[in-house]
């Protein structure tokens, strides 16, 4: 018999769905009366918000007991480190704005939690043709492209989708063209 391995490799890219009531939690903690954090931050957006680091915590805390085994997983050992946030804000991002490829720095990881997708974006989605995600999609780089391999990973996100990730790994967010507030809330987390 023939016996054969093949190796996933590569950052981790932690997915989970926060549960309807957590989400709702989190969508409370959304405010553009909050001090904006535009300054700080590579996107062209209008809205950047702040959110309580401390509060976010409280909801997304039980998420990361999963994120701690998928570590544990594909690194082939334990996280033993405290995670704590070092930063949390909400991007309200609207017709033609972006973030353009970027990576986090400060922090060991980032983050990003789907509060809301307009209905139209999501059809102005299903429409696009070409290559990529599309019109809001998140869009995740590593490495070169090289023959055989892949070196990207595109989502067209749902509401409640949490996505954990090394903060060096390339990101980004495609313009899209339909009414309404794409929501999202970015956090990023020291191992401490």
């Amino acid at each position: 018999m023939i016996t054969y391995n093949f190796y996933y490799w590569g950052p981790l890219l932690f997915k989970t769905k926060l549960e309807p009531k957590g989400l709702k939690e989190c969508a409370k903690l959304c405010s553009k009366k909050s001090s904006e954090v535009n300054d700080t931050l590579a996107g062209v957006i209008k809205h950047e918000h702040y959110v309580s680091s401390h509060k976010y915590y409280q909801i997304i805390g039980p998420y990361l007991d999963p994120f701690r085994q998928a570590y544990n997983q594909w690194y082939s050992q334990p996280l033993t480190k405290k995670i704590m946030i070092a930063m949390a804000w909400v991007n309200f991002m609207k017709a033609g704005e972006f973030n353009p490829p970027h990576i986090h720095t400060e922090c060991d990881f980032s983050s990003v939690l789907f509060v809301q997708i307009p209905e139209k974006l999501r059809e102005e989605n299903k429409k696009f043709v070409g290559q990529g995600g599309g019109p809001g999609a998140i869009s995740f780089t590593h490495g070169e492209l090289q023959p055989y391999s892949r070196n990207s990973k595109d989502f067209f996100p749902e509401e409640g989708d949490l996505y954990i990730f090394p903060a060096a790994l390339t990101h980004f967010v495609s313009p899209f063209m339909s009414p309404g507030e794409r929501i999202s809330i970015s956090a990023n987390f020291r191992l401490d």
